[in-house]
């Protein structure tokens, strides 16, 4: 694949994770402007709160890379990281630390 075709294909994915986020949640997602200057000024997919999100596509994308993308990416912020990853004609997965895996279910217990 092409780099143009590759970068396109890319850009389809975010948007189309901001779409489904936007309706199930009803929360103003959409595709990360800064990715065209500074991949560190905004995720991937922007609006989903307390998470800088890394979106990979392709038909073997590296879960492992994409999430030490958006760790490196995400610097200090207090989110947590996640890499949705989606190879060709397979069902999407999320990719992160065990660690904010814990937080994050912790959180959702509390608020139970």
């Amino acid at each position: 694949m092409s780099g143009a075709r590759s970068r396109r294909k890319g850009a389809t994915w975010e948007r189309d994770l901001a779409a489904r986020w936007r309706e199930r949640f009803k929360l103003e997602t959409k595709r990360g402007i800064g990715q065209m200057r500074d991949a560190s000024e905004v995720s991937d997919v922007d609006g989903l709160p307390g998470f800088w999100v890394e979106a990979k596509v392709g038909a073997m994308p590296n879960p492992r890379a994409a999430l030490a993308q958006a760790l490196e990416a995400c610097g200090e912020r207090p989110l947590w990281c996640v890499a949705v990853v989606k190879d060709d004609r397979r069902p999407p997965f999320v990719c992160m630390t065990l660690d904010d895996f814990e937080d994050l279910i912790g959180e959702w217990l509390e608020a139970k």
